[in-house]
């Protein structure tokens, strides 16, 4: 042992002589060489490491629901948007217009609301989730559509009618339990044929996975991706609308996201261990740190209730990369990189401000059993997913549209 330490104060002695001979000029461009190379080896590593989400298998763009008099019925395909935006998008690089016109479309809604709910091996909590948010739903917007309005939400600008009904998309990310039979047990109990729609992943992609794809099929003028496991108050929903409304531009692209900040300091929060609750304040500091103005003033950004416009949908999905814990973060820096809404001012002047407006509304929520997080591990790939996405932002991944 102790030969070692002499040989590293050799070296170290040897190193400052060697320094202290060179002259300072060459001395400080050996420093900036060796600084550079260093953040450049790093900054390549991130991108060669981060991982690309694979193209969905041919059955994972079909779903499966009941049959009136109770039974299964055979795979159906997924309605998806995606598809279209992606020729959409074939043809701007043929032509070279990367204008809204041909990356910012997407089809007409055909319900008012979309939920996605991401699950996996979720055969114990799905059934008491479902159970409060059907019942919101079945009270606010009805099972069956009111009439047609206009792309992109446009018909409550215009006073036309505005769309009714919605639909439950399950994605069931590679379940190995019973979630798919209590999805359909659940559709069967409260007649939901074709208005709850399973998707089952053939592969386990992770939570932002699934609510990616499931996103790429909604069928609704809004879109909310909700936790299987209860823990935000569905009725809640009713201000995340209202909220989105209201940070909403001209092509009505907004997004609205429940929130527990106002909750830190509860007895909710307090019961947690000392470890979750420092890495919780860890992971917002790096919040603040690693990520751009808008999302950087975000107080919640994990929180497992997040409302998208139907308009807004094109500007971040396509994009999306991080397929673990830390999508939500990717999904609120691709809405602040998006191209601006055209908004008259009341002057006669344009808007040009870049970014779609995020509303961050305070909701009701509880500690629920069964987490399927681990702290110290998922806090770690958290932590890393952020050093990529900060990366990709200063590379401009997310400015080009």
């Amino acid at each position: 042992m102790a030969e070692f330490l002499e040989m590293g104060q050799n070296l170290l002695w040897a190193v400052y002589e060697s320094a202290k001979a060179t002259p300072l000029p060459v001395l400080l461009l050996l420093l900036v060489t060796t600084a550079v190379s260093t953040f450049a080896f790093i900054y390549v590593a991130l991108f060669v490491l981060a991982p690309t989400p694979r193209p969905p298998f041919p059955s994972e763009k079909e779903y499966i629901t009941t049959h009136p008099n109770g039974s299964i019925t055979s795979p159906k395909p997924l309605p998806c948007w995606h598809d279209e935006w992606l020729a959409h998008r074939k043809e701007a690089e043929k032509i070279g217009d990367f204008s809204d016109k041909h990356t910012g479309t997407i089809e007409d809604a055909e319900v008012e609301m979309s939920v996605v709910i991401p699950a996996f091996n979720e055969e114990e909590r799905l059934e008491i989730m479902l159970e409060e948010a059907v019942a919101f739903l079945d009270a606010e917007y009805g099972r069956q559509r009111k009439g047609k309005g206009k792309q992109n939400g446009s018909a409550r600008k215009t006073g036309e009618v505005v769309k009714g009904g919605y639909e439950i998309l399950i994605v069931n990310d590679g379940s190995r339990d019973k979630t798919v039979d209590v999805a359909l047990a659940f559709s069967r109990k409260y007649q939901l044929h074709d208005v709850l729609r399973v998707c089952t992943l053939k592969e386990n992609r992770g939570k932002g996975g699934a609510v990616t794809h499931g996103f790429r099929h909604v069928r609704g003028e809004y879109a909310i991706f909700a936790d299987a496991d209860g823990a935000s108050k569905f009725e809640d929903l009713a201000k995340l609308v209202e909220g989105c409304k209201e940070v909403a531009d001209e092509p009505n692209r907004g997004i609205a996201v429940g929130s527990r900040a106002h909750l830190v300091g509860s007895e909710a929060v307090v019961k947690r261990s000392a470890l979750r609750n420092m890495l919780m304040h860890s992971f917002h500091l790096l919040l603040r740190l690693l990520t751009p103005p808008a999302t950087s003033k975000i107080r919640d950004t994990q929180c497992g209730f997040k409302l998208f416009s139907r308009a807004s949908l094109p500007h971040i999905i396509p994009y999306m990369h991080a397929e673990g814990w830390i999508f939500d973060v990717e999904m609120l820096m691709l809405a602040e990189s998006a191209p601006s809404g055209i908004v008259d001012g009341k002057d006669g002047k344009v808007d040009t401000r870049p970014g779609i407006k995020v509303a961050e509304v305070p909701i009701g929520w509880k500690e629920v059993g069964g987490s399927k997080l681990n702290v110290m591990w998922d806090s770690l790939g958290m932590a890393y997913g952020l050093a990529i996405l900060r990366a990709s932002w200063m590379a401009g991944v997310y400015k080009r549209r």
